[in-house]
């Protein structure tokens, strides 16, 4: 479930990376814990050490939880598949989300719904800490949300403007110079009404975000507590600690895993 997209190369390349990771824990088999690790690793790059700075340790749990949050509290949003301390790449903590349905058909509920959990993080930041403690680790989150936004408009047509393809072919191209002349054709009219429509787009999804921070402050508290002590909690784990405090949206709830079938 967390490998969509992976070609057969890929996926002979993760167990690859699993069985290394076995024979680095002094066992004769590979589990799932190593083929959940080497997924990580390929996707996001490699273990970093966990911070220890208690500030800066406490301020990316509330970031992380706050993706986790508002992802799992907004209709057609993937579930979590778990939520990790452990830096990665350039990342200083993670938050994993596992595909339900078809990626490759995804529905404007959905899509709204990655860009309030993709918001999430920067608004758990701003409610707990203050808007003057925002940090620099929203950079990426605020490109791909933006990234997303700006595609439901001018791509899936998903906005006020109507059902429309606004994206002329040279706006595809990996050129600088068509992109810009795919600009230019557009009338100022239209390009005004893209730019609303995105920003009224991230607008809502931001304020929903804050809404949901704001009127979970108790369950955020609990799950960051249980992080900073685990540092890493499974999916299960944050939506059971989550069901104690809020009802998650029927379509978002995902059954605990059974547990493995025992031989007669």
């Amino acid at each position: 479930m967390r490998t969509p997209g992976f070609s057969g190369a890929d996926l002979a390349n993760l167990l690859n990376e699993a069985a290394i990771l076995a024979g680095r824990r002094g066992k004769t088999a590979i589990s799932s814990k190593e083929i959940d690790d080497s997924i990580d690793r390929i996707v996001a790059g490699m273990e970093g050490t966990v911070m220890t700075d208690g500030k800066s340790k406490s301020l990316v749990a509330y970031h992380e939880v706050g993706h986790a949050i508002c992802g799992t509290l907004t209709p057609g949003h993937d579930p979590v598949q778990k939520v990790t301390l452990v830096p990665r790449g350039q990342a200083r903590g993670l938050t994993w989300f596992i595909p339900m349905d078809d990626p490759t058909l995804i529905s404007k509920q959905q899509l709204f719904a990655r860009i309030v959990g993709g918001l999430g993080g920067r608004a758990a930041e701003e409610v707990i800490f203050g808007e003057p403690e925002v940090t620099t680790g929203a950079a990426g989150d605020l490109q791909q949300i933006t990234g997303l936004a700006k595609q439901m408009v001018v791509t899936f047509g998903m906005s006020e403007i109507g059902p429309w393809s606004l994206m002329e072919g040279g706006a595809q191209s990996g050129d600088v110079i068509m992109r810009m002349m795919a600009r230019n054709s557009m009338s100022e009219k239209l390009a005004e009404d893209i730019d609303s429509a995105v920003k009224r787009l991230s607008d809502e999804a931001y304020e929903i975000a804050l809404s949901h921070i704001r009127n979970n402050r108790d369950a955020i508290d609990k799950i960051v507590e249980v992080l900073l002590e685990k540092e890493t909690i499974n999916g299960d784990e944050f939506r059971a600690i989550l069901s104690e405090f809020v009802e998650i949206p029927v379509e978002n709830r995902v059954p605990p895993a059974a547990p493995a079938a025992l031989p007669a």
